[in-house]
């Protein structure tokens, strides 16, 4: 990503603004003159008969420069806009292309600062502020030509006060742009604590956390104001001796010409137009601190965004990506391992998934079962071994082809602040009808409850879901993924909020889905019970497999576990499903 193909794009803009600065900045040059004969011509000689031509001459020049103000200042103001957008959209779509690893190094607080406030800053040097500093800096060097057109020797005047000026100008920059790096991280971090605390205010408010949670944001509040009280600190120490050595080169101007029309060597109105260039050329010193602000803090922004944008997506797309017309739904796992920052998650997986068949998978917490999913979806390549989709490696797949065949409801549920009928959608609103979103609201169970909501499947929902309880959160989930219609279909716990009666009856529903390949993680038994096969993964390896009959009478860790919910240690709080004969736990 480079700023210059950015540039390229407005050169007809930048050409169009950049004329309206040139004539506005001449006919800044041209008052004085017209000011010198005033005084020299009108005043001094009684030429009374110019003074209307001089008058309308200034008044010309006054509204010229608003009409040519006015179309630099917009053209700019445009430019800066249009690149915010295109940059913003730019960094967006790269991010998106980046892969999981990539997320779990960087946190929301820290992208939303790059994607919204670092974009602007950069764009606002490249429009606008940019203009300004151009502006200011050929309107410096033009004003000292004609200081030196009309009096060399008081033009030495400006010209020993100015490189002070300039001094503490860049002074000020290089310490701002230390102080500006500092406000952008501490700003990405303070946007993190945010986000994240409003995001589980129902969980600090469940385990009574408010004044933790207001600490940790008023420490990362405070370091914030620190830093900008630092920046305001600079600034108030160098930009008013900036301004005030500004108005010591006006009066030193004044005095110095003073005595030079005393004694005859320049002439009252050559004293009154210098004296008028010496006062434009002050604006330029007087704004130099506030532009060295922006732009140091645009080039600090700049160096964030390009660290977001040397990131390379570990899980791409080949040359040649296959992109199959038709996918049946066959996965097949080949002694596949994964290993991950050193640490060992999966070792020797193996399965093959039949088109229409069901894979069940248990194990405790930390087993594997999750990464199953993320494999499956290519949001990792496995370490070892080889993942097949109807007989080809996933590695030779488009990713989109790969992720349209499946439909995953997580286990961590995510609805967007939008209708049910757009999560249950989820970016399909023409293609998919609507007869389609009642149809999966049905099959997930959700189609009552949503009927009972103020709009149906019109009801606005809250963020992440706000206003529905777990379950229903779930069912919702449930039927997005049934939505999609996909070969392949995964539930990743998808259940596990939902009472038995609701379970049983999606499970039952499910069963009627044909031609749909299915992979049901769980940790109830009843999940995962009626799956043509069912894997118990222990620690990442695969324990024991088969089907429910085979595993019960191989008394192993399902055995256990049944044991644990269906079984005497249960003390009842859980019954198998009427019409299997109870087995007793030894």
């Amino acid at each position: 990503m480079k700023l210059k193909n950015y540039l390229k794009k407005f050169k007809y803009h930048y050409l169009l603004g950049s004329i309206c600065m040139l004539l506005a900045i001449a006919l800044d040059l041209m008052s004085p003159f017209l000011t010198r004969r005033i005084i020299d011509d009108v005043i001094l000689d009684g030429r009374t008969q110019i003074l209307m031509s001089l008058l309308m001459g200034l008044l010309g020049i006054g509204f010229g420069r608003a009409v040519l103000g006015y179309v630099k200042e917009f053209t700019f103001d445009w430019i800066g806009t249009t690149a915010a957008n295109r940059m913003r959209k730019d960094v967006f779509d790269h991010v998106q292309t980046l892969s999981v690893d990539f997320f779990h190094r960087h946190n929301t607080g820290e992208l939303m600062t790059r994607i919204k406030d670092d974009v602007e800053k950069v764009c606002s040097a490249i429009g606008f502020i940019g203009m300004l500093a151009v502006e200011a800096a050929i309107h410096t060097v033009l004003v000292i030509v004609c200081m030196l057109r009309l009096s060399p020797v008081l033009t030495l005047v400006p010209l020993v006060i100015l490189p002070v000026i300039g001094f503490l100008a860049l002074r000020m920059e290089k310490r701002l742009g230390a102080v500006y790096e500092e406000i952008s991280d501490e700003t990405a971090a303070l946007n993190t604590v945010a986000e994240e605390n409003l995001a589980g205010v129902r969980t600090v408010k469940a385990f009574a956390k408010e004044e933790f949670e207001l600490n940790k944001f008023k420490k990362r509040n405070r370091r914030f104001y620190d830093l900008n009280m630092e920046q305001a600190h600079l600034v108030a120490s160098y930009q008013p001796l900036i301004s005030f050595l500004g108005k010591v080169l006006l009066l030193a101007v004044v005095i110095a010409g003073g005595l030079l029309v005393i004694r005859g060597n320049m002439t009252l109105g050559t004293l009154g137009a210098f004296s008028e260039y010496a006062n434009n050329i002050i604006w330029p010193m007087e704004i130099i601190g506030w532009l060295s602000n922006d732009i140091a803090s645009a080039a600090a922004s700049w160096k964030k965004i390009q660290k977001i944008m040397g990131e390379k997506p570990v899980i791409k797309n080949q040359e040649s990506a296959l992109v199959p017309k038709e996918i049946q739904g066959r996965l097949t796992f080949d002694n596949v391992s994964l290993k991950l920052d050193g640490q060992q998650i999966l070792e020797n997986v193996s399965f093959d998934l039949q088109p229409g068949k069901t894979l069940g998978i248990m194990g405790m917490t930390g087993a594997g079962k999750s990464m199953l999913v993320s494999l499956a979806q290519r949001f990792y390549d496995p370490t070892e071994g080889h993942i097949l989709l109807d007989n080809i490696d996933l590695k030779t797949l488009s990713l989109t082809s790969l992720r349209s065949s499946m439909a995953v409801v997580f286990q961590d549920v995510f609805l967007f602040s939008d209708t049910v009928n757009q999560n249950v959608r989820m970016g399909q609103k023409r293609r998919m009808m609507r007869e389609t979103v009642r149809w999966a609201l049905k099959q997930a169970d959700a189609f009552g409850f949503v009927s009972q909501l103020s709009e149906q499947e019109e009801t606005l929902i809250g963020e992440r879901g706000v206003g529905l309880s777990g379950g229903q959160k779930q069912r919702i989930s449930i039927a997005r993924a049934m939505a999609k219609k996909a070969p392949i279909l995964i539930l990743d716990d998808s259940t596990s909020a939902l009472d038995m009666e609701t379970e049983r009856q999606i499970q039952s529903d499910l069963k009627k889905v044909e031609h749909i390949s299915k992979i049901i993680i769980g940790h109830r038994i009843s999940a995962v019970r009626d799956a043509d096969e069912i894997l118990i993964l222990e620690n990442g390896k695969v324990l024991e497999r088969g089907t429910h009959e085979e595993l019960m009478r191989r008394k192993g860790q399902y055995y256990r576990t049944w044991c644990v919910q269906y079984g005497e240690e249960a003390a009842d709080q859980e019954r198998p499903i009427s019409g299997e004969e109870p087995q007793l736990c030894q």
